[in-house]
């Protein structure tokens, strides 16, 4: 490989990376509109944090959403107000506080992800095979790409 080579093929991963990020950034933002909650993207991340790895303590949540711990507790207390979370003792330390998502929690979750779902199928539908085996294709190397980098 040339240095001429080297150079246009790092500079043809770049724009393709810009132009995937662009991509995800957009589809992202048309995941949540789709959704249509009134909660904002973090607060919707840390009940689904909680909901998957939970009961977690604020500290936990916070690290795991790489958030600082008092923007944690704001979340938290939303998401108590809204019904979405409760707060218990921690059975082996009762000096610290659990938090777990509610029924509640939970439902607005299952259907959020079912708006989102169904958005993304309605386009999916739009497609022809060769378009969603593409697809199929780059889920499965963005999977793999998000799994090597959690390794």
């Amino acid at each position: 490989m040339t240095a001429t080579t080297a150079v246009t093929e790092a500079t043809e991963i770049t724009e393709q990376a810009q132009r995937l990020r662009l991509a995800i950034t957009r589809t992202a933002r048309r995941l949540r509109q789709s959704a249509g909650s009134e909660l904002g993207p973090s607060t919707l991340a840390a009940l689904a944090t909680v909901e998957r790895l939970g009961p977690l303590t604020p500290s936990a949540l916070a690290e795991i959403e790489g958030i600082k711990r008092p923007t944690a507790a704001r979340v938290i207390s939303r998401l108590q107000d809204e019904g979405l979370a409760e707060r218990s003792t921690d059975p082996s330390d009762g000096r610290c506080a659990l938090i777990s998502a509610t029924a509640e929690g939970r439902a607005t979750l299952e259907r959020l992800r079912g708006r989102k779902t169904a958005y993304l199928a309605r386009g999916l539908g739009e497609l022809g095979e060769r378009d969603l085996a593409t697809l199929r294709r780059a889920s499965e190397i963005l999977e793999r790409m998000l799994e090597r980098e959690r390794a």
